[in-house]
């Protein structure tokens, strides 16, 4: 259903520093970097740029990005990379059976206080 989203950051290189390192375990990149005329634009994906973050300043209110992994150990490392990389903690990785027995989830607060979540959908 969706094709991108963006996101807009108050501090655009702290930002990349933090997504780095935190869609790296799942096997995101950084793909696309550039400049237009209203600031800086970076694409994040496996193939193609399906995340993309903006300078200009935080979006106002609280966002939540789910980001699929494809192991849980991959959940693991997010949330450790998330931590290491200066996140707060907004839950550790485990199961969330609320939503289904086989929901595997992490969540974090990325520098602009949006949720951060890793998540895999996979049996144990």
């Amino acid at each position: 259903m969706i094709d991108h989203f963006g996101l807009s950051v108050g501090d655009h290189d702290r930002a990349l520093t933090f997504y780095d390192a935190v869609l790296a375990p799942l096997g995101y990149r950084r793909l696309q970097d550039f400049d237009l005329p209203k600031g800086r634009v970076t694409g994040y994906g496996d193939t193609k740029p399906e995340f993309w973050l903006s300078s200009g300043g935080r979006c106002t209110g609280r966002l939540h990005i789910a980001f699929s992994a494809r192991s849980r150990e991959a959940v693991d490392a997010f949330h450790r990379a998330a931590l290491q990389a200066g996140a707060r903690d907004n839950g550790a990785p485990g199961v969330r059976d609320i939503y289904h027995p086989n929901y595997y989830g992490a969540f974090v607060f990325d520098p602009d206080g949006h949720n951060i979540e890793a998540v895999c959908h996979a049996p144990a």
